[in-house]
């Protein structure tokens, strides 16, 4: 096996998820300022200005599974390389709010295609046994970058920048993506989609480079028996389970609130009673913990399984957010609430933020990877536009504490979930694992 080859091609594509981190959060430093340069109401500036990212990524993911199945997967990160450049450099340069939501839309929709190409080209490399590490490095870089992402806002946030501080906090992503973009050029094609398309020979060169050891025989055997079904709907009765499962591990890691959290938590901290300095500071000590803990959770994937971490992740959610929901009752100040958030990102990077786009990348047989992706990805992300859009909402009306009693509720939801339902998925061949999910259903 050719492990510098492998690691270095699930690096590049992984890359992918560190502009999804950064784009994904950068937004946050900018919050209050453009609310108060457009005098945006609170509706507005949560639905238009921070959530339009949100909705490029929610048709992102809906429609990414058309091109990753199309062109392939290298071609569709190509292009979501080039949508994260034109939207960083968009943002940053415009002075219309809604040419601002604009191009915050452009950058939304290589995010949200991303979550179907990128996590689908490296499962379809890896061999069974690394595949759950390499997979979750795109995690691990969607979590550097959103570190990243609020130390580059706390940095700028200290410079005499005057009015333009937001500009060079959206701009500076520009660089990264450039990078990315080039980078991607020099992986190949994925050979499972190789296979898919009939291209036997080239899916074997690249097998070869990775995974000497697969056993070709048998991978040609199973695409090409996928390739007989390859006009197969998603929504037949036979693959009932994984759709299920993709879908309810999707909407338990946003009901969690973790959106919610990432897009304001300056401004959830001052709510808190931080001043705005020591707020952004506290950002960037979450991002720093979302990266450890991932780290953390990276190391454990292949060892404990998939199932093991969402109980960690489970059981952690539901004290933490019930530690923030108390803070805000009893109106505690200081750093008692971000040190439950904290807490709450350790238990997230630990689980969900570990475990979701490997699971979901795993549960689907070749021919309906993309589209099962897509299904989970487009769940996620309706509802990571929808939460953060009403939170500044929320906050004014019914008050923090309540939303983070019914954060904390739907992780009990999860917990039933991963007791009940939740299959383990830690080293199971791709095509042997999508077979037992179909007659598991079908039984």
């Amino acid at each position: 096996m050719n492990q510098s080859k492998l690691l270095l091609w699930s690096i590049t594509v992984a890359l992918a998820g560190f502009l999804f981190g950064f784009d994904t959060v950068v937004i946050s430093g900018a919050d209050q300022s453009l609310q108060q340069l457009w005098h945006s109401s609170s509706l507005f500036h949560g639905v238009v200005v921070m959530s339009s990212a949100l909705w490029g990524t929610v048709l992102g993911a809906l429609f990414g599974s058309i091109p990753t199945d199309a062109i392939g997967r290298k071609k569709t990160l190509i292009v979501i390389g080039v949508l994260y450049v034109i939207g960083a450099l968009g943002s940053a340069l415009v002075s219309d709010p809604w040419l601002f939501a604009i191009f915050r839309f452009v950058g939304g929709l290589g995010v949200g295609a991303s979550t179907i190409a990128a996590p689908a080209y490296v499962s379809e490399i890896a061999p069974p046994e690394k595949r759950g590490r390499l997979v979750a490095m795109y995690q691990f870089n969607i979590v550097f970058g959103i570190l990243m992402a609020y130390l580059s806002n706390f940095l700028f946030s200290n410079l005499d920048l005057g009015e333009n501080t937001w500009r060079w906090m959206l701009g500076i992503q520009v660089v990264p993506a450039a990078i990315y973009t080039l980078m991607v050029f020099t992986i190949p094609m994925s050979p499972r989609w190789l296979m898919m398309k009939g291209r036997y020979e080239e899916a074997r060169a690249v097998l070869q480079q990775v995974n000497p050891e697969a056993d070709l025989t048998e991978l040609t055997a199973a695409a090409q028996a996928d390739n007989q079904h390859k006009k197969e709907s998603l929504w037949l009765k036979k693959y009932r389970l994984p759709v299920l499962l993709a879908f309810l591990i999707a909407f338990f890691n946003q009901v969690s609130g973790i959106n919610a959290f990432l897009y304001y938590a300056p401004r959830i901290f001052a709510i808190a009673g931080l001043e705005q300095n020591a707020a952004m500071l506290s950002s960037v000590g979450i991002g720093v913990v979302n990266l450890i803990f991932t780290f953390v959770g990276l190391s454990l994937i292949d060892k404990f399984g998939r199932r093991q971490l969402m109980y960690i992740g489970s059981f952690g959610y539901i004290v933490s957010l019930g530690l923030v929901s108390l803070a805000f009752f009893l109106e505690w100040k200081g750093m008692a609430v971000p040190l439950f958030f904290f807490l709450f990102i350790a238990a997230h990077a630990i689980g969900q933020g570990t475990v979701i786009w490997v699971f979901i990348s795993e549960i689907f047989p070749s021919h309906l990877r993309a589209q099962g992706q897509s299904l989970g990805s487009s769940t996620h992300w309706v509802l990571a536009a929808a939460i953060p859009a009403a939170i500044p909402f929320l906050f004014d009306s019914i008050g923090a504490s309540w939303v983070f009693v019914c954060f904390t509720f739907m992780m009990v939801l999860q917990l039933l979930f991963v007791m009940f339902m939740m299959p383990e998925t830690k080293g199971v061949p791709l095509e042997e694992l999508s077979q037992s999910l179909i007659k598991e259903d079908a039984s």
